[in-house]
């Protein structure tokens, strides 16, 4: 991993809403404390060696997410017996209407407490709630992947896509299901599409990046954020580029997470699929690198359930798995429901995709920092 700059001061607000430092003592001899910078290391350290921890449990990702965005760090770090024995990765984020969440983890689709046992976990977010209740927020919005059990409010909004990769990278093409298959061989064989790997792909991602959002009425991130992905984690975020001869058809920004291969961002220029099948050649192509540089796991990321990525996921042969995301309701009285799946919103996307293209880039600049 390579190293952060210093931080900057996060953005305080006047009334007082963002965490202070806090201490628990628990059962056990458990301590909970505010997380600070120098945890950040051995907090690492003891991510990488849990099975729960995930790419966004990072600090490298508090530190983006802190630059980009200016979202105040709230991490909660368990203490037994002066070592770390658990962690919550959490963020007080702005709403759009000047109420703060604190969600664990803005902008990664996975979160939630990475404990040695129970009882910390228990500890961890026992500690969460309260401060929550005591900062006044919205809402705690804990993005788990495995089910903790009831005693939060839970959400089936979301799956999650993952998957073993083979040994051998001719087996991504055999494994695929028939009509993927031949979709995929027909974008090879066919079109002559190739796929190339470099950070300097990054420029041709946004735009196509930027360019999807537009078209399914959503606002897009800025460009700041990839390119301090691409700094502060360097080897392990890699950018692929799908080609037909010399022209740019598709992107996808993945990262490296132990035996995991994690595809996250991604664009595509208009028509692509329809005449060349660029995304499907691209995830087959991108598989095989996976496994060419010994990756175990493919993670497709997060969909909803009636969402065209979520159908075409299923399409390349890849099984549903809900998400198990947990609220503490504060101030809100319901959960939150700003996504293309509330019909609310239907209006508010009809008029965004009309929206000049250099208009919509540039609001959304502003407005990604209220959709973490």
């Amino acid at each position: 991993m390579t190293s952060a700059p210093n931080e900057p001061s996060p953005k305080r607000s006047p009334d007082s809403s963002e965490p202070s430092s806090v201490l628990l003592r628990g059962a056990g001899g458990i301590e909970v404390r505010a997380g600070k910078r120098a945890d950040d290391e051995e907090r690492d350290a003891f991510a990488a060696a849990h099975p729960n921890a995930t790419f966004f449990h990072r600090a490298g990702w508090r530190r983006v997410v802190r630059r980009v965005f200016g979202h105040a760090p709230a991490d909660l770090v368990a203490w037994r017996g002066g070592a770390i024995v658990g962690f919550l990765p959490m963020m007080s984020c702005r709403g759009a209407f000047g109420r703060r969440n604190l969600i664990s983890m803005p902008y990664g689709v996975y979160g939630g407490p990475v404990a040695a046992d129970e009882a910390v976990e228990q500890a961890l977010v026992e500690e969460a709630v309260r401060l929550a209740d005591q900062s006044r927020v919205g809402h705690l919005e804990l993005r788990y992947m495995r089910d903790p059990g009831p005693d939060l409010v839970g959400s089936s909004l979301y799956y999650t896509f993952i998957k073993d990769l083979p040994d051998d990278p001719a087996d991504v093409l055999a494994r695929m299901p028939k009509k993927a298959r031949a979709e995929a061989r027909k974008a090879r064989d066919r079109h002559g599409l190739e796929l190339s790997e470099g950070a300097w792909y990054v420029e041709d991602l946004y735009r196509m990046f930027v360019k999807n959002k537009h078209q399914l009425g959503s606002p897009a991130l800025p460009p700041r954020h990839f390119r301090e992905l691409l700094a502060e984690f360097g080897k392990d975020v890699r950018v692929h580029l799908v080609r037909k001869e010399r022209e740019p058809l598709a992107a996808v920004m993945s990262f490296c997470a132990g035996d995991t291969l994690i595809a996250y961002y991604s664009g595509t220029e208009s028509g692509v699929d329809r005449e060349y099948s660029a995304s499907n050649f691209m995830y087959l192509s991108l598989q095989e690198w996976g496994v060419e540089h010994g990756f175990k796991r493919f993670d497709f990321g997060r969909s909803r359930r009636d969402a065209g990525a979520f159908k075409f996921k299923t399409h390349q042969g890849f099984e549903p798995t809900p998400l198990n995301y947990r609220y503490h309701l504060v101030q809100d009285r319901r959960l939150p429901a700003f996504t293309p799946s509330n019909p609310k919103t239907r209006v508010l996307r009809e008029t965004w995709s009309r929206m000049p293209a250099w208009c919509a880039r540039r609001l959304s600049d502003r407005l990604a920092t209220y959709l973490p």
